[in-house]
């Protein structure tokens, strides 16, 4: 089997407050296109936790402090051309420090055997 990787999905998790401006974010990027569908995303509610340490500038909670948030989980399929742009942009509007951000590789169905 020759796998060639053409698109990938990039996971990043958001405060709720801040997800419409991160999802718009990736999608002028380019992220969250499907055929002649563009702006496909999908997010799911869940519960991030983190403890700053003390070189750390948290956009929310307390330094040294174990933090309990609500987030969004915000998924997105893009091509491999443009994932550093789209990368790019979501450091750039993303209100955390250290956003968590998954990119994981995806199998086009044409390539399965």
């Amino acid at each position: 089997m020759n796998i060639n990787i053409k698109k990938v999905k990039i996971i990043v998790t958001v405060p709720i407050e801040n997800t419409e401006n991160v999802r718009n974010a990736i999608c002028n990027a380019g992220a969250g296109v499907i055929g002649n569908y563009t702006y496909c995303t999908m997010t799911t509610k869940c519960i991030g936790t983190f403890k700053p340490s003390n070189n750390a500038n948290p956009y929310i909670g307390e330094k040294n402090k174990l933090e309990f948030v609500e987030e969004e989980k915000l998924e997105a399929i893009c091509d491999i051309d443009i994932v550093k742009k789209v990368l790019k942009k979501i450091r750039e509007i993303h209100p955390y420090e250290e956003p968590g951000i998954d990119i994981i590789p995806l199998i086009n169905e044409e390539d399965l055997i």
